[in-house]
């Protein structure tokens, strides 16, 4: 491994450290330094991260109930960024893997999964 790739590694495994670290101690639904969604505050909708720090917060509570109140489509994106940095980091060592998980069908899939939930969460208070 390279001297580049190891800093940029570690980098971002203290970035997410700290992040956790911020978000298990602080509620984002209690203090006000957390980002506010510029899309709610302007359109009075739902993007399809809103609620995403606050079910953060209960996933790192184990309060799965109310991560799924506030947004079930982190919990399911959550898992598929995992399997995303898998296929970004074993790249080399699995090239056909990151080929499909980088396919346009895929990433269409995915896209469209994204719109769908943003069109449901509006129309059905989801």
């Amino acid at each position: 491994m390279s001297w580049r790739r190891a800093i940029v590694i570690t980098l971002i495994m203290v970035i997410a450290v700290v992040a956790v670290t911020i978000y298990f101690f602080w509620n984002p639904a209690t203090h006000g330094f957390f980002p506010r969604c510029v899309f709610l505050n302007l359109t009075g909708l739902k993007c399809p991260g809103c609620g995403s720090q606050r079910a953060i917060h209960a996933l790192l509570h184990g309060e799965v109930a109310a991560a799924l109140r506030f947004n079930a489509f982190l919990l399911i994106g959550l898992p598929l960024l995992c399997v995303y940095a898998v296929a970004e980091w074993q790249r080399t060592r699995w090239p056909r893997f990151y080929v499909v998980m980088s396919s346009r069908p895929v990433l269409c899939v995915i896209v469209l999964m994204v719109l769908l939930w943003w069109v449901l969460r509006n129309l059905f208070g989801c």
